[in-house]
């Protein structure tokens, strides 16, 4: 089979085409990694010490070095990379289908890594495997494996966030920065309560009296014709936010059930349509004097209400299904956060984004391993992080070198800016001989090699004394 071939190339003519020296290559990869490297973690680093207050110790301490050992991993990760390719082609005297991505990128990830500090290996592990299943799922469905689901992130989302909101509703089932997370989002009226029934719920508000009931009356008594159109609006509101009904076992007391779920909508749409314009405001601020007409496109871009309805939505559905139950049962259960969480994440047709359900859908796996553990069903694995990561990555990079077409777009873009565009330069028609198509998105892109250093005559070779130049 041809994935079990070997091409006689050596790393020139495949991977570093623009420089025939391994050393010069490696340096140069590196070099530009660390300027990519420091441009993404400096600003990134400062920001969320703005947001999180940091005092002037850590901007004075511990700022500059944290930068400086991120910036040292992913480094350390692109550069690496090239050595390892390297060494594996001289071991092997050619290269298999897994060498010149896997295999390179295996031990180099493992080792960036563990430069990286332990704080953050967590949240990159999860990241990655998030990717890599991605990837994966990619390359069976391009391979026939398996088939396309439509809707499937959808779908995935809902499992995931019916999940999750039972947990939230569960003693003992979420702590630290999930609940607070989830608590901010769907608010502290559904701070758990455990299977109670009506009539042990919590005690009424204190009842309006009658003077108050019959002036309200009389308020809302007019004829609409008398009145302004906006002061009819908003006393039918008024009206519906203070006589609608409320189960006794709902601990909103400021609203009923429909004020709530309404109120519930206007908020949190309110947090994601300004969520994506702060997203926006850089990109804005660049074309400010070269293009001000886009300015406006800035609050009435289209991914702005989408994100809004998205989570306006979720919100809204939860707690008027919760509501709902709650009527229909006459209890508060935990069980109630089943439905109610899946029927939430019909929201994400507002927002669709695989992105989003695997990342959610990783990180549940991996609280639910951890509770395994504490519960004594899992065994526990010392450094399963840095594991996980360098295998995850790994497979990005396989796909990224054979087959990129079945890679995250995002991610691709990464890589690129990592190597100054050095990643599209490999001869990956050459490596088509694997059967992945691996030159299918580089428009018959084929380098012209110096004949001095190739061992295989191939189509295009330098003339004596060019260089070759990075697109």
């Amino acid at each position: 089979m041809a994935a079990f071939s070997k091409i006689p190339h050596n790393c020139y003519e495949i991977g570093h085409t623009w420089n025939p020296s391994c050393v010069q290559s490696a340096l140069e990869v590196t070099r530009g990694a660390l300027e990519a490297a420091f441009k993404i973690y400096a600003p990134l680093y400062l920001i969320a010490a703005i947001l999180r207050r940091k005092k002037k110790e850590y901007y004075v301490k511990r700022l500059l070095p944290e930068i400086l050992l991120s910036t040292s991993f992913l480094t350390a990760n692109g550069g690496l990379y090239i050595v390892f390719f390297c060494l594996l082609r001289k071991l092997f005297g050619g290269f298999y289908f897994w060498t010149a991505g896997f295999g390179a990128a295996l031990p180099a990830s493992y080792i960036s890594i563990l430069i990286e500090r332990k704080s953050r290996r967590g949240l990159l592990t999860i990241y990655v495997t998030n990717l890599a299943t991605e990837t994966l799922f990619r390359m069976a469905v391009t391979r026939g494996i398996v088939n396309p689901l439509k809707h499937g992130e959808v779908l995935l989302f809902c499992i995931t966030a019916s999940l999750y909101m039972f947990l939230f509703r569960s003693k003992d089932g979420l702590k630290g920065f999930t609940f607070s997370a989830l608590k901010f989002i769907v608010g502290k009226e559904e701070i758990p309560t455990h299977s109670i029934m009506a009539e042990q719920c919590y005690p009424k508000p204190p009842e309006r009296t009658v003077a108050i009931e019959t002036e309200e009356a009389q308020a809302s008594s007019g004829s609409p014709s008398r009145k302004s159109l906006l002061a009819f609006t908003k006393g039918l509101l008024e009206s519906v936010c203070k006589r609608g009904p409320r189960h006794r076992c709902c601990k909103h007391y400021q609203d009923n059930c429909i004020s709530y779920c309404v109120k519930s909508f206007v908020r949190m749409f309110s947090v994601g349509y300004l969520i994506q314009c702060c997203l926006k405001v850089p990109s804005a601020f660049r074309q400010m004097f070269s293009k001000p007409s886009r300015l406006p496109s800035l609050f009435y871009n289209k991914e702005n209400f989408q994100l809004g309805a998205f989570l306006g939505s979720f919100v809204s559905i939860y707690k008027g299904t919760s509501c709902l139950l709650r009527w229909v049962r006459n209890l508060d259960d935990e069980l109630h956060a089943l439905i109610a969480g899946f029927l939430a994440g019909t929201s994400m047709f507002f927002f669709k984004s695989t992105t989003i359900s695997m990342y959610l859908f990783s990180k549940l796996v991996e609280l639910m391993y951890f509770k395994g553990i504490e519960a004594g069903r899992f065994p526990y694995f010392p450094h399963a992080d840095t594991v996980i990561y360098a295998i995850s990555t790994a497979i990005c990079f396989q796909a990224a070198v054979m087959e990129v077409q079945n890679l995250r777009p995002s991610y691709w873009k990464f890589l690129l800016r990592l190597t100054k565009g050095r990643f599209a330069l490999m001869n990956r028609q050459v490596l088509d001989v694997f059967g992945t198509q691996a030159s299918r998105d580089f428009k018959g892109f084929v380098p012209k090699l110096d004949p001095r250093y190739i061992t295989v005559p191939t189509q295009t070779v330098l003339p004596p004394g060019a260089d070759i130049t990075l697109g």
